[in-house]
Order: structure tokens, then sequence, then C-alpha cells
């Protein structure tokens, strides 16, 4: 079990409000705080070059932190500033030609969407929609009568912004290989809430940040590469991090994942990125897990209780991400009056995820995320406060 109060005390901003948007951008623990203003504090006193080199074996054992966090090996992650900078570092590495596929899903993220669908253009290639099944998650059996030798990338969202839906990913990945696919896996609403083993799953390539459930500083984030595919790919964008100049009209690349850094990047985020890392497997990934599940289980039963309130969660497996709609209020005011009422949540709007919300003619939903550090208090007050406004 989670020791609550102790997650509390290391989250002081937790304590004078009900925060409830783990899924935008968290709360940072005291001890990445400590990390980052360390840090800054010792680039002012020796400069940035000589400060980084003293943590050279630090810098290097976040690589080593993420890797267990998702069970992978240290030379298939590189270190970037955010998800999207993953996902695309990626997607645009992938070769693509005229008359190739990339297949999406139906809860695709905007961002991702949008990158696919610009590179298909310039190249002529073809974008094609998995239907979701009834249950609202990726339809397997679709997606393996859509396969064929000309797909050459699948993007799968493990858990999409705007619920709580947990799609499977092994099945997709399985499926996708048997056509010579490619699977890319977005995870940046998964990592620091659920359990995954990218071995176990199978996938090519996840992308993730720091800022969201793993309560990392923002303008962090990673990608994780199968080592012996980050071989074969060349990024669209090199520097002398990523690779060596070797002669005036040669260069080598870097032999592992970090073929997809750059030399320059925030030192003190990244330290606070590994020490948010180690922080969450000092707690247990189960732990955690379960924990974030029951928090949001009790939001929607107690939602669904509430006339007038609408849970749009879906999926057969559900995880931290509440959605839900107040009967004659909208999302954006919803977010609003709660946070005249000390209780922070978010709106989660049409654009974000365009094929979802419009199949489901929604133009946004309210967007609750409960962390393990929201106590049964901080929920029912939630809940009660929710209940005023809707009546």
């Amino acid at each position: 079990m989670l020791d609550l109060e102790q997650a509390r005390r290391d989250t002081p901003g937790c304590l004078d409000k009900v925060f409830l948007d783990s899924a935008g951008s968290s709360l940072p623990p005291t001890p990445v705080l400590d990390a980052v203003f360390a840090h800054l504090r010792r680039e002012a006193d020796v400069g940035g070059y000589v400060a980084a080199a003293e943590r050279a074996d630090d810098l290097a054992a976040v690589k080593s932190s993420l890797g267990r966090l998702i069970g992978a090996s240290a030379d298939g992650i590189a270190l970037v500033d955010s998800a999207t900078t993953a996902w695309n570092d990626f997607f645009h590495a992938v070769p693509l030609r005229a008359g190739d596929r990339v297949l999406i899903s139906e809860v695709e993220y905007a961002s991702n969407a949008i990158a696919v669908l610009q590179r298909a253009r310039s190249v002529g290639a073809t974008v094609d929609v998995i239907p979701s099944d009834p249950a609202g998650q990726i339809d397997v059996a679709a997606l393996e009568t859509l396969l064929d030798d000309r797909v050459r990338l699948v993007s799968l969202v493990h858990v999409p912004t705007n619920g709580g839906l947990v799609n499977p990913v092994r099945e997709v990945t399985e499926l996708a290989h048997s056509h010579g696919a490619l699977v890319l896996l977005d995870a940046c609403q998964s990592v620091g809430q659920i359990a995954l083993d990218v071995g176990e799953l199978g996938v090519d390539a996840l992308s993730a940040t720091g800022r969201k459930w793993l309560r990392a500083p923002r303008g962090t984030g990673f990608l994780y590469v199968r080592p012996e595919l980050a071989a074969t790919l060349e990024p669209a964008a090199l520097d002398l991090h990523s690779a060596e100049w070797t002669a005036a009209d040669a260069y080598r690349l870097a032999t592992d994942a970090s073929r997809f850094e750059f030399w320059e990047c925030d030192v003190a985020a990244r330290l606070g990125l590994g020490v948010a890392a180690d922080y969450f497997l000092d707690l247990g990934v189960d732990e955690v897990e379960a924990a974030v599940a029951a928090g949001a289980e009790h939001l929607r039963s107690g939602l669904a209780a509430i006339p007038g309130v609408t849970v749009r969660d879906l999926g057969a497996r559900r995880c931290g991400i509440v959605s839900f709609t107040v009967d004659g209020f909208d999302p954006g005011d919803v977010r609003k009056q709660l946070a005249a009422r000390n209780v922070t949540v978010t709106a989660s709007l049409r654009g974000s995820t365009l094929l979802d919300m419009s199949a489901r003619g929604l133009d946004a939903v309210v967007r609750a995320s409960p962390h393990y550090f929201c106590s049964p208090d901080d929920l029912d007050r939630f809940l009660a406060e929710v209940r005023t406004l809707a009546n």
C-alpha cells in the first residue's frame, strides 16, 4: 500500500486544493524540485558546462531509470523535450514513399494526426483510420482487414487524452508485425500511471512525456526505440551529439537511440526527470496503478449518481482519466466554476481528438485525473462541488 500521508507531504501543492489534472501537467514532488533547483544553483556558481560535467554519471543514469520504468535497456532511450518531439522524431525517421500507408486510430491525438497528414501529403502516402469497437477501443478485427504489405506504420494511442480507456497493444503489435508494419505507441497518458513493458507489448517505439503522470518537470520527455531498429533509422535532423563529423563530406551516426537526441538540453530538467522516474519506481508501479485506478473508479461511480452528469469514458479497461459532461454547462465553464472552488480539472476539446469526439457528437468534455496523492476527502469534495453545480 502507498503511504498517502508521505506522498502528500512530498506534494505541498495538493494540500490547499483538490488537484485533478495529472493528465495535463501534474504536481512535481519535492525531491524533483530539489534536484532541479540544486542544479540551477550549481550552474549559477560554476557555469552550465562545468555543472553538467559534474553530473555526467547522473545524467546517464536517467536513461537507466526510464529503461527500468518501461522494461528497456538504456541504449534504447533518447531524452528529448516532449512527447511530441519524441513521436515526431521517430515518425519522420521511418521511410515513407508514394503508395505507402499509415494507420491511425479514432482516438489519435491531434499533434500525431497532423504530422501524419502533412507527411503523407508531401510524399503521396495514404492515411487510413482503424475503427473503434463497440467498447470504444481499437477494433482489432477491423485492423486485420486493413493491414497489407503497403502499411509502413501503425500509430497506436495507449490512453487517449479525452477519456479513460486503455487500448490493447500486444494484439495490435502482433498483427502489424505479421504484415511487416512498425508500431509506434503514444504512451503520453500511460507512462506514470500504468505498468508497461515494451518487451511484452512488442512495440517498435514509444513516446512519452515527463510532465503528466510521471510528475517530472515540463520540457522533458523520452523516446524508446527498439535498439536493433534504431540502428537502421536516420533521424530527419542531426547535430554533433547525434552524429560525428568524420570527414569533409561524411558523418557517422551514434550507434544507439542517442542518434535521436540533440546536444543542447535543459540539464536541470533532465535530472529532475530521472528523480521523478526513481520516485515512481520506489513507490512501486503496481501500487501506483492500483491507487490511480481506484480513485478514478470512485469518481466515475460518484459522478454517475449525480442527476444531470454523464460519464463519457469508454473502454473495456479503464485507467486514471475520468471524462464527463454536466447538462446545461459548457465543459470550459465547469472547469472555471470548479477552479473558483479551488478544484483543478481541465476541459478536453474536440480538436484534440477530432475523430472520436466528432463521432460521439461531443464538442468538449470535463477531464478529471486523480493521482495517488489525492486523498479520499479530495475526491469526495470534488464530487460534492460537481453535485452543487449540477443542481
